[in-house]
């Protein structure tokens, strides 16, 4: 791959990495790995990157989402075994989107201008990176509770955890974040 072009979706890489993990969930983790999953998906975006090196930080973004929510729906398609159903698929599709659009909330944006617009694509991309960095069980409880909405106790139910370990995880995780975004002066936790 050239050089601009590795440089270039390699940005994009722990942005994929916690979508695809946020889309996985707990369940089928054991059954698919989120690493490949997204090396899969640079991969064939390498193999396009002369057609779509021109556009935009967003439609790169959405290009590569789209990339990743095809792998996905291969992935769980195979790791279930079960018969083509198109209603899944494109629940795997609206879920990829949706997880980028919950994730772009995380940082308020006040003026929907394209330099705004862009300024929060890169926030969203710097905040995912940091969500990478997060151990295995800090990140599952940052997702459950910010990204999907689930209450404590739901959290610590679906983590097998009491809803005290789930607070300290998160209390962890929260601190983890803001001190990486504001290492990037892009604090807005």
């Amino acid at each position: 791959m050239p050089e601009n072009a590795e440089k270039s979706l390699n940005r994009f890489r722990d942005y994929l990495l916690v979508l695809a993990r946020l889309q996985i969930g707990l369940r089928l983790q054991r059954q698919m790995d989120p690493s490949d999953l997204v090396q899969q998906t640079l991969l064939e975006a390498q193999a396009q990157w002369p057609a779509v090196r021109a556009q935009s930080h967003d439609q790169i973004a959405a290009w590569l989402r789209r990339i990743l929510a095809n792998n996905l729906a291969d992935a769980v398609r195979t790791a279930q075994r079960a018969k083509r159903d198109v209603r899944r698929e494109v629940s795997i599709h609206q879920g990829i989107e949706q997880s980028s659009v919950q994730l772009c909330n995380i940082l308020p944006c006040k003026e929907p201008s394209p330099e705004t617009r862009a300024q929060q694509t890169e926030r969203a991309i710097a905040l995912t990176a940091a969500l990478a960095q997060l151990p295995e069980a800090q990140f599952d409880a940052v997702s459950l509770k910010y990204l999907r909405g689930l209450s404590l106790v739901q959290c610590a139910q679906t983590m097998g955890k009491s809803p005290a370990a789930v607070t300290g995880l998160l209390q962890r995780a929260l601190k983890q974040l803001k001190t990486a975004m504001d290492s990037l002066s892009i604090s807005h936790f």
